[in-house]
């Protein structure tokens, strides 16, 4: 169905074909949506897609229909689906139906993020969850900040901003160091290499926690040279929370940023169950967690929280002369806190499912996959030739099957995959391979977990 349009206009207008293409569109969203059962799913070889989807970019295009059809049966079903509940590798994304439903209208609306004078509305609601979850931390009430693409480019940002901060009191070494645990995640030293600085990486306890103790040692080596320290709440391999209480003492004690990385497992604060083990984030100069993990929002969604929001604007408002306009008024733009410009209101999706379900619904889905974790790791122990690697703080359960190798490992892992059983992938630690369950989903059962150990 096609109207005799030409083609800029074409596009644009809301003609037949237009009204076709969004019902096709909605229709697909709304079935994917409510469907009960979505497909596992598994990828596919580039030369296995190539023969399956053919050329689909050409001059005329290939039409809605076609396209459409083209991803629903041969694109899609080569991406696994995240929110399975036996997706248990990396970190999943579950997120809420209202959530992703409200997803699309945020794509659907036309909606710029990046200036209040564009989306005043819109920042309004987003700044509403961003105080909300600085209040659970313990920050003060002019906390702030934005929500970025993910926590590598949250801890990249809050980085930044702490060196700035440095700078501005007059401290100017021969080499800027940031110091964390060897067990922080990968991101901070991704974050080190754009900055062009260093990683002051200081060994963990047995137990995988980073102590103050051992920061004041690194501090009183490097002196004014560390412009932030990192502290972890929640590896992403073990989910283990670093004793921040005791960082914080010796951050303040010695004037030095402390920056949180809760990307998965600061959501953890919001259970009664695990609220003690953070103890000190409400120290932290910045913080960053990610609402696509365990806080049920779509990708792609990381909350970066300023104590002082102010020192964030600062490190990263960008000057031009078509922005004078936003950056010469004193109008909160989520553009000035982070390392970007322009921005979808990516915390939307967010803030309709918190102003939908409550806060209290999402306590009990934190608190639920709290529980499973203690009580498959208990399941775990009880198995003869099972060894458990550690006692789970969070939600991330590692364990090993006794006298396997990495090639029983990784056989399994692809077994179960291939059978749309499962994806769970190897993970490592100190040398050894291991199998891990990241349990985030709600609809992932005690049932589902056993049955997995059981084709061990």
């Amino acid at each position: 169905m096609t109207d005799a349009i030409p083609g800029p206009a074409r596009m644009h207008e809301i003609t037949d074909e237009t009204r076709a293409i969004v019902d096709l569109v909605l229709e697909y969203s709304r079935g994917r949506l409510l469907a009960t059962e979505n497909p596992l799913d598994k990828p596919l070889s580039p030369a296995e897609l190539s023969r399956l989807a053919g050329r689909t970019i050409s001059e005329d295009g290939i039409g809605a229909r076609k396209a459409l059809s083209t991803f629903e049966h041969v694109l899609a079903p080569s991406c696994i689906t995240t929110d399975d509940p036996q997706y248990l590798s990396f970190i999943p994304s579950a997120p809420t139906k209202a959530a992703a439903a409200f997803d699309v209208v945020v794509s659907a609306s036309a909606l710029y993020g990046g200036s209040w004078l564009e989306g005043a509305g819109a920042v309004h609601a987003e700044n509403e969850v961003l105080r909300w979850l600085a209040a659970e931390f313990g920050l003060p009430a002019t906390a702030g900040g934005v929500f970025v693409q993910g926590g590598t480019l949250g801890n990249l940002s809050a980085l930044v901003a702490a060196r700035e901060a440095a700078r501005a009191r007059g401290i100017q070494p021969d080499r800027w160091r940031v110091v964390c645990s060897v067990e922080a995640h990968s991101s901070i030293a991704s974050a080190a290499r754009v900055m062009d600085v260093e990683v002051v990486g200081v060994p963990s306890g047995d137990d995988g926690m980073l102590r103050g103790s051992a920061v004041r040692e690194a501090l009183a080596e490097h002196g004014d040279s560390v412009f932030a320290v990192v502290a972890t709440a929640g590896s992403t391999n073990f989910g283990i929370v670093d004793e921040i209480a005791s960082i914080a003492e010796v951050t303040r004690e010695y004037g030095v940023w402390l920056h949180v990385d809760g990307a998965y497992g600061l959501a953890g604060m919001l259970s009664p169950l695990a609220r003690h083990r953070f103890a000190g984030v409400e120290h932290a100069d910045s913080l960053v967690v990610d609402p696509h993990k365990w806080l049920f929002a779509p990708f792609d969604a990381c909350a970066l929280i300023y104590r002082d929001p102010e020192l964030g604007r600062r490190a990263h408002t960008q000057h031009a002369e078509y922005l004078d306009t936003l950056t010469e008024t004193d109008d909160w733009s989520p553009s000035d806190y982070a390392v970007h410009l322009t921005r979808r209101p990516r915390g939307l999706p967010l803030w309709f499912s918190l102003a939908t379900y409550g806060a209290a619904a999402y306590r009990s889905a934190i608190t639920a996959s709290l529980e499973l974790a203690q009580r498959i790791a208990d399941e775990i122990e009880q198995r003869d030739g099972f060894t458990l690697v550690r006692r789970p703080q969070l939600s991330a359960v590692v364990f090993e099957r006794d006298g396997w190798t990495k090639a029983d490992y990784v056989a399994w892992s692809n077994r179960l995959l291939d059978e749309q059983h499962a994806f769970v992938t190897p993970s490592s630690h100190r040398g050894r391979t291991n199998a891990r369950f990241a349990i985030l989903n709600p609809r992932t059962t005690f049932e589902h977990l056993t049955a997995i150990l059981d084709t061990m």
